[in-house]
């Protein structure tokens, strides 16, 4: 009984926001990510991201929900599900390894704000974030969805505010060009791009997603908190382009643009971003330590702390190479193999004949 009132006591906010504080991170917040795969396409970005935004929903919804029928543990039931023994087993690896790689980023990403914009060792702001990230991760997963969902207003504010901003400030509604990046895309070819992006942000997320979907026993609330959780994303990103655009290619000089674009507003502005571009680093290395650790044991169990701490101290060594290095080298190739887990799971709702909204069978 208690069981069932835990489920469905989490609300649809929650589900949505720990779908969105698992995704954004430090490529989102600072504007690179956005940068990358849209902006370089110009108008025609916006027709990525409406793509991106669908997909967002979609597979977001499907690992909620498979997470629900498996009771996953961790991803590896939903990845098996999909992809089976010998895909499946592959595409474990990958996210096994991606959601260290990504908390290692992570803690580089602290670093180099510490250094870029407070003037402190970067050693020290890796540090405090392991070890903020670490004591969370220590209270199991319900101190992991109410540390991310307290934190998604704030992060999805910001983001808002600079973009209506900067739109309305640069009168960028009355002439919309947008800047050509004298660099190559990220991913050629604005369709491509868009799944691409959603890959490598899904491959990260399904580690929190499915456990999240396992604690539930009503399909409606996980439909709704996948689509708006998709939506929320897609508007985030959205804001992001807009703020972006009227400074292009200008703001494409800088590793964080949009700490640039808040300091084309204001000086004190651009140090409020920098610390929520913090807080948008601590939601991600948090869904990323929880998921990792919840692959190699139980995040109940008593070795549980063990993992975590030995995951936190390794991470802390590897983020000395440096944010930059990580997420060049990391992300996009993430992003390539995780089209095996996109393909899996654009096969369960074919087989499945499912749509949203279909409960059948519940």
């Amino acid at each position: 009984m208690q069981r069932v009132e835990e489920r469905t006591s989490l609300s649809v906010f929650k589900v949505a926001a720990t779908y969105i504080g698992t995704v954004v991170g430090a490529g989102f917040a600072s504007g690179q990510e956005v940068m990358q795969f849209f902006s370089h396409f110009g108008i025609n970005g916006l027709w990525g991201l409406l793509l991106a935004t669908t997909l967002f929903g979609v597979y977001g919804w499907a690992i909620l929900e498979l997470g629900m029928k498996l009771n996953a543990r961790s991803h590896l039931e939903v990845i098996r599900y999909v992809g089976g023994r010998w895909l499946g087993s592959a595409v474990d690896y990958v996210i096994t390894f991606f959601l260290f790689g990504a908390f290692t980023a992570m803690a580089a990403g602290a670093g180099a704000i510490f250094a870029e914009q407070f003037q402190w060792p970067s050693i020290v702001g890796s540090g405090i974030m392991v070890v903020i990230t670490l004591l969370t991760v220590m209270l199991g997963l319900n101190g992991v969805i109410n540390s991310i969902s307290l934190m998604v207003p704030l992060l999805i504010g910001s983001v808002f505010g600079i973009g209506i901003w900067t739109v309305i400030a640069t009168k960028f509604y009355l002439n919309p060009v947008i800047g050509v990046i004298p660099v190559k895309a990220a991913v050629p070819f604005w369709p491509f791009s868009a799944v691409i992006y959603v890959s490598y942000n899904i491959v990260m997320a399904v580690a929190v997603l499915a456990p999240l979907g396992a604690r539930f026993n009503r399909p409606d609330i996980l439909l709704k908190g996948g689509i708006l959780g998709g939506a929320g994303l897609g508007l985030g990103a959205l804001a992001i382009f807009l703020g972006l655009a009227p400074y292009l290619p200008l703001a494409a000089k800088y590793q964080i643009p949009m700490i640039f674009v808040a300091g084309k507003i204001n000086p004190v502005l651009r140090m409020v971003y920098s610390l929520v571009l913090l807080a948008e680093i601590y939601t991600t290395a948090v869904g990323s330590l929880y998921g990792f650790v919840a692959r190699l044991t139980s995040p109940e169990g008593p070795m549980a702390r063990y993992f975590i701490i030995g995951a936190s101290a390794g991470a802390f060594l590897a983020s000395q190479l440096g944010f930059t290095t990580m997420v060049r080298t990391l992300y996009p190739s993430v992003g390539y193999a995780g089209l095996l887990l996109l393909a899996g799971l654009t096969y369960y709702l074919i087989k499945r004949g499912k749509v949203p909204g279909d409960q059948a069978g519940y």
